[in-house]
């Protein structure tokens, strides 16, 4: 019989906690017996899923742009909760969808200092432990916009196509350490990650999703969980799941 890894095992890591992918994976992990450090900067939603979760969700209100704070913060925790074998980086975030000469540098810079210096001030933080310890996994929200552009997805897909290529590039790394990493990069999702796009409009939030079924934030909870799981010999470098209803498109063509 197939033995995946037992999930009372796992000390669990995922910053942005507080909705869509974070708060869906948290609760997956910790109903399946795993502790869980829960980052975010909206305190009142992180102690609503302690709450819901219980003793085993450790609530670390955090900006992970923030890279003295986080890493003062990591030093605080509970010995419970600070050896963790998965981190699963996920803070991140999309702004405007304006092509690049109309678009806002307020914004542009925002999505890479939540995506890129973010997340590598989160895994600098966590990789030496998980090295030292000799196992851990290491698990990244990338996008399907990292490998193939839209239009408006300038800066956004280039923060998630650096996402990519680190994340190979520390599998390179880390080979020999026991430390795996994995890139999951989904395609439609509906959260709140369209709302925070548009600024909170929620009318353009959602004919992003108007007459399709995407993929929910459950659905990659469930991936993320799975690759977790899986034995501790096998690393899945990247997945890249679609809405059914999603597939790509048509070259675009100026004519005239």
């Amino acid at each position: 019989m197939y033995q995946m890894l037992d999930p009372s095992t796992l000390t669990v890591l995922i910053t942005g906690a507080t909705s869509g992918i974070g708060a869906a994976t948290a609760r997956r992990y910790v109903l399946a017996g795993a502790r869980v450090v829960g980052t975010g900067r909206r305190t009142e939603r992180l102690i609503a899923l302690r709450d819901e979760l219980g003793a085993n969700f450790h609530p670390l209100e955090v900006d992970v742009r923030d890279k003295a704070a986080l890493g003062a913060a990591l030093d605080k925790l509970p010995d419970a909760f600070r050896a963790f074998n998965v981190v699963f980086a996920n803070a991140g975030l999309a702004l405007g969808l304006e092509p690049a000469h109309a678009a806002s540098l307020d914004d542009w810079e925002e999505m890479v200092d939540t995506n890129i210096k973010g997340l590598l001030y989160t895994v600098r933080a966590t990789l030496p432990g998980m090295v030292e310890r000799g196992e851990g996994h290491v698990v990244f929200t990338g996008s399907v916009a990292g490998d193939y552009p839209y239009p408006g997805g300038n800066v956004y897909g280039a923060t998630k196509a650096f996402v990519k290529q680190f994340a190979l590039n520390l599998i390179a790394d880390l080979a020999g350490t026991r430390v795996r990493v994995t890139n999951i990069e989904p395609g439609l999702v509906e959260t709140e990650f369209s709302l925070v796009r548009f600024h909170g409009d929620s009318e353009k939030s959602g004919g992003i999703y108007a007459n399709t079924q995407p993929l929910t934030a459950e659905d990659i909870a469930e991936q993320v969980f799975f690759v977790t799981s899986v034995p501790r010999h096998v690393n899945i470098n990247r997945i890249q799941p679609f809405a059914t209803c999603q597939s790509f498109s048509p070259f675009k063509i100026t004519r005239g």
